[in-house]
């Protein structure tokens, strides 16, 4: 990557992160028809079919409106694909071949409308391989942009936002995609508070710059904390993820009582130097009274 082509990226005000497709999953989104390796398809469930639309709209009305019609990156932060893992039968092909091409169908007009501003993150082994090895020949074909070390998909991104060119004035974020859960719903900011404190001691102890945003996935859950900082404030995210309730939710306690969310953030920088951010959510209506 050239000089003038890392200034293009460096000089970018919005940030829209998404996590957690989980493509594979009969749960979770899925392009209308999929081709399977036998030749035959795999055509998406109604479930899934709503979730498409929640995509659609998300990508064609949502983005559009946040972002003011402004250039911007895209954030995917882990677990595009489902895999074949814990001896689940949920996924509609254990082929990871063609979860990885159904993942592709669904992200590669969004490495369009972002005019190739595309990081990937990598997820979970259980799902995408061992050392992310599916993720990363996804994101290799989707033409990601590599980290120093030529990965594709990276675990973890440090990215400026609202930065000036050639110069790392603006804002930082920190995206990685694990974090740790809980069973209790109180709860639910402790991990998410944790992981902000922890960057900025860490950040102090070196005596290297803080993240002035830092995102995580993996819950499937928003969420969001916010302390203030001497450049504004310092905000911590978790992300929606684009699957359903699996029957390893249905054990889990606080997520067996809740219902999955849909969605994604907007990480953004304003024209007088605010940072702010958005986020969407959608969640299915819970199951009818009897």
């Amino acid at each position: 990557m050239n000089k003038k082509e890392k200034d293009k990226l460096r000089h970018i005000n919005s940030i829209i992160n998404i996590s957690d497709l989980h493509v594979g999953c009969r749960m979770a989104i899925c392009p209308d028809v999929s081709s399977l390796d036998n030749g035959g398809t795999y055509h998406s469930s109604e479930f899934q079919k709503i979730i498409k639309s929640w995509w659609d709209e998300f990508w064609g009305e949502v983005v559009p409106e946040w972002t003011h019609g402004e250039p911007y990156a895209v954030i995917f932060n882990g677990d595009a694909i489902d895999g074949n893992h814990h001896n689940t039968t949920t996924q509609w092909s254990h082929n990871l071949g063609d979860q990885v091409k159904a993942a592709k169908q669904l992200l590669g007009p969004i490495v369009d409308l972002c005019e190739g501003r595309y990081y990937h993150i990598r997820g979970t082994e259980a799902h995408v391989g061992q050392s992310a090895v599916e993720e990363e020949r996804l994101a290799f074909e989707l033409g990601a942009i590599p980290n120093k070390e030529n990965q594709s998909a990276r675990y973890v991104l440090w990215k400026y936002i609202g930065s000036k060119k050639r110069t790392k004035e603006g804002f930082l974020l920190n995206v990685l995609h694990h974090i740790g859960t809980t069973g209790s719903m109180a709860y639910e900011s402790t991990a998410v508070m944790s992981e902000l404190v922890t960057a900025q001691t860490e950040a102090g102890r070196w005596e290297r710059r803080s993240p002035d945003v830092v995102l995580r996935a993996h819950r499937h859950r928003c969420i969001k904390v916010e302390v203030p900082t001497t450049r504004q404030r310092g905000i911590a995210m978790t992300s929606p993820g684009w699957q359903g309730k699996t029957p390893l939710t249905h054990r889990i306690a606080g997520a067996r009582q809740s219902e999955p969310q849909f969605g994604g953030i907007l990480v953004r920088v304003s024209p007088e130097g605010e940072l702010y951010t958005r986020h969407w959510v959608r969640s299915p209506e819970r199951p009818e009274e009897e």
